[in-house]
């Protein structure tokens, strides 16, 4: 694969630049408030994302919420006892769930480019599993494993994960701009 010619800057890059709120009812809709929004601010073209965890017992809960689900203060471990309390409570007994993420490519004036939708389907293990990866990673059992992302190697992460989707759309969508 080419090398993209480009030069990154990340958020933090931006002390002055306060977080965009995210207002969207779909991880689309917030990938692309925070692209638009950010592209604005900093006159440069912006990739955003927005992910989450959606679980069938839970009526797609947490979804957009993954991240805030249950309060700010709430930990990533007490997040993982709710939902686990949760599903034990459901009337739905299915265990399967999906992480998804979307990201929005916006050019300097805000304005979408395009975005890109990755999926990891799977299902929520009985208890939390490993101390790797981070937010609802040791719950999560992907499709064709037995163990969670917690567990797994990032390498084998980034090519199964939502986000490595997502992120090869998105290259895919760069390199065309680098057709020499």
């Amino acid at each position: 694969m080419r090398k993209l010619p480009l030069q990154f800057k990340y958020l933090r890059d931006f002390p002055k630049i306060e977080d965009v709120e995210e207002t969207g009812s779909t991880f689309e809709e917030n990938a692309i408030l925070k692209a638009s929004e950010y592209a604005r601010r900093t006159g440069m073209w912006t990739i955003a994302d927005d992910s989450g965890l959606e679980i069938d017992a839970l009526d797609g809960r947490p979804g957009v919420f993954s991240a805030r689900y249950g309060g700010d203060r709430l930990s990533f471990v007490e997040k993982m006892q709710l939902i686990l309390s949760e599903m034990e409570k459901s009337a739905n007994h299915s265990r399967r769930a999906r992480f998804i993420c979307v990201m929005a490519v916006a050019d300097e004036t805000g304005r979408i480019l395009f975005t890109a939708e990755g999926t990891c389907a799977g299902q929520i293990a009985e208890s939390p599993r490993g101390t790797g990866g981070f937010g609802y990673d040791p719950i999560f059992v992907p499709e064709g494993f037995t163990h969670t992302f917690g567990e797994l190697s990032d390498a084998i992460k980034q090519q199964i994960s939502h986000r490595g989707r997502a992120c090869v759309l998105i290259i895919r969508y760069l390199l065309q701009f680098n057709t020499i």
